[in-house]
């Protein structure tokens, strides 16, 4: 793709600042999201069936996809993006722009005017103190942030009204935008008094400005949200929404089938169900990309997965073609890259996965690694054996695994499967690179952006005390150059070039072996109106205020 996502081949610097980072203040909603006639108040409920359980509630805490779910429900962001990749605005009364005088030329000064009409779940009046109150909450070196990438630039803050927020950047950071879109302000009166930021009564009774607002949670069943009838947005329309834990996808999919929930979320519909849920009377199945990239991930300070040759003999060994089309029945798409292939910033130009298991064979023989007992191969006493971990009850992924264990014994590689349910295996687990290989899915971008520093960069591993997702323990200073000049470029087609060569690099370290960009196949009942698939979020849950019952 040659132009960029809104149709500009060349931007200036001042139209970049708006368009390189995905903006069109004011466009009007797609008509996906202009329900024809909802409720005039609040009635019915949805029950959405999750496979994983939502058990972050504080919005700036580490959480994973399933959290975001329940996020999008409670709390606000400054701006959102839609479907399409524009901003919209939430409690920002318009979305700042160099023409609005919101930004400056240079991206180092922001002006927000925020709305003056949003309040609390408790009815507390929203501020621009809220906003100031949040970032400097994720820069306290005490708090326990999910990301500091960004915030960490933000410097005197002023509140100028209660409906107007200044700041200025330590230096330009052309993704902030996106990671704003992405940014869920909490209360600051509800918050300020705790002794300890990480531990408050908020972070298991959460009090936001969203459209639903607590109602209750049941640990290992439910959680039920209730229409916040004083919601400054559009909707709800809802009287309540109910997130159903449901571990097995194929459980998960029967009750879809029997009535018995109304929406297939985060997982979807397994992918050998498709064709026959399509069949289903009263139900409608809506397969559409995601930016999640499905991926084996590597701790790369693990033993033999440390080492390069290894990791590129086990991708070669990989029959990426079967684990496709026998276990995804050929829906997602065959990738080498982190960015999604529909984003401007998708590197078409990256070396192919080949399935070559005698290539991998020699690759580790010249590497030192000889065949032991067992067929299994030895280098200076360590055996190469790791252990491969993913979600229990995911039965694609598991039997993946199955396919993999084979593969790789192939070539002289010994994995054994150590599975765990999503709230272990998703927690420390993961978030502290206590694993040694995981099969999971991943959305690397920034919203729309593909700034990936929190992932990629050796200051983002928490592990190591760095603030970030980084969990592969990935160390490269040619890729913390390239996220450092992208992250300051204004102009498009050059923060095409930076993040193009980020991706070769990425490729080359092979610090991830790339399966596939996902698809999902989400289930809902018809007459469901409102359910808009966004691939710049990571829950398709993102706008449950607009859903209703026709």
């Amino acid at each position: 793709m040659s132009e960029g996502p809104f149709g500009v081949t060349n931007p200036t610097r001042r139209g970049a600042l708006a368009l390189g980072m995905g903006l069109a203040a004011g466009a009007a909603l797609p008509s996906s999201l202009r329900a024809a006639q909802p409720p005039s108040v609040p009635k019915g409920q949805v029950v959405a069936g999750l496979s994983q359980e939502p058990t972050v509630f504080h919005p700036l805490m580490p959480g994973i996809e399933v959290d975001q779910g329940v996020w999008w429900q409670i709390f606000s962001t400054l701006w959102y993006i839609d479907p399409e990749g524009r901003f919209q605005p939430d409690l920002a009364r318009e979305v700042p722009t160099v023409e609005n005088g919101g930004l400056s030329a240079d991206g180092l000064s922001w002006k927000v005017k925020l709305r003056n009409d949003a309040k609390w779940h408790d009815g507390t009046p929203f501020t621009a103190e809220d906003v100031k109150f949040s970032i400097d909450l994720v820069n306290n070196t005490a708090f326990r942030a999910r990301n500091r990438v960004g915030h960490s630039l933000v410097h005197d803050i002023k509140v100028v009204a209660p409906d107007e927020i200044h700041w200025r950047m330590e230096s330009a950071y052309s993704p902030y935008m996106s990671i704003l879109s992405l940014f869920f302000i909490v209360p600051r009166h509800a918050l300020e008094k705790a002794s300890d930021p990480n531990a408050s009564p908020f972070n298991n009774a959460p009090i936001g400005t969203g459209p639903f607002r607590w109602g209750e949670r049941v640990p290992g069943d439910h959680i039920q949200l209730l229409a916040n009838t004083s919601y400054h947005g559009r909707g709800p329309f809802l009287e309540r929404v109910v997130f159903k834990y449901i571990p097995d996808l194929t459980v998960l999919y029967t009750q879809f089938r029997t009535g018995q929930i109304d929406y297939t979320g985060i997982q979807g519909v397994l992918p050998n169900f498709v064709k026959e849920a399509k069949t289903l009377p009263g139900r409608k199945v809506t397969v559409s990309p995601m930016a999640s990239i499905e991926h084996i991930a590597p701790n790369l300070e693990f033993g033999p997965l440390a080492d390069r040759s290894v990791r590129e003999a086990l991708y070669l060994a990989i029959n990426k073609k079967g684990l496709i089309d026998a276990l995804n029945y050929g829906l997602p798409v065959p990738t080498e890259s982190f960015v999604p292939q529909q984003a401007w910033s998708f590197n078409k130009e990256l070396p192919a996965h080949a399935h070559d298991p005698a290539k991998a064979n020699a690759i580790l023989d010249a590497a030192g690694w000889k065949r032991g007992a067992g067929g299994i191969r030895e280098k200076n006493g360590v055996r190469l054996e790791f252990a491969n971990s993913t979600t229990s009850g995911n039965a694609v992924r598991e039997q993946t695994q199955q396919l993999l264990m084979q593969d790789w014994k192939a070539i002289g590689a010994s994995m054994r499967i150590n599975n765990m349910p999503a709230a272990v295996i998703w927690g420390e687990f993961w978030q502290q690179s206590k694993f040694q290989s995981v099969i999971v899915g991943v959305n690397f971008m920034l919203g729309s952006d593909p700034d990936v520093t929190p992932r990629f960069g050796s200051g983002a591993i928490p592990a190591k005390g760095g603030r970030g997702y980084n969990t592969y323990q990935y160390q490269n200073k040619e890729a913390d150059r390239l996220l450092a000049e992208g992250a300051a470029q204004f102009d498009l087609a050059e923060r095409k070039k930076t993040y193009g060569a980020l991706q070769k690099l990425i490729r080359d370290d092979l610090a991830i072996l790339p399966l596939f960009q996902s698809v999902i196949a989400e289930g809902t009942k018809d007459g469901l109106q409102g359910f808009a698939p966004n691939i710049n979020t990571s829950s398709n849950c993102w706008n449950m205020r607009e859903w209703y019952w026709a």
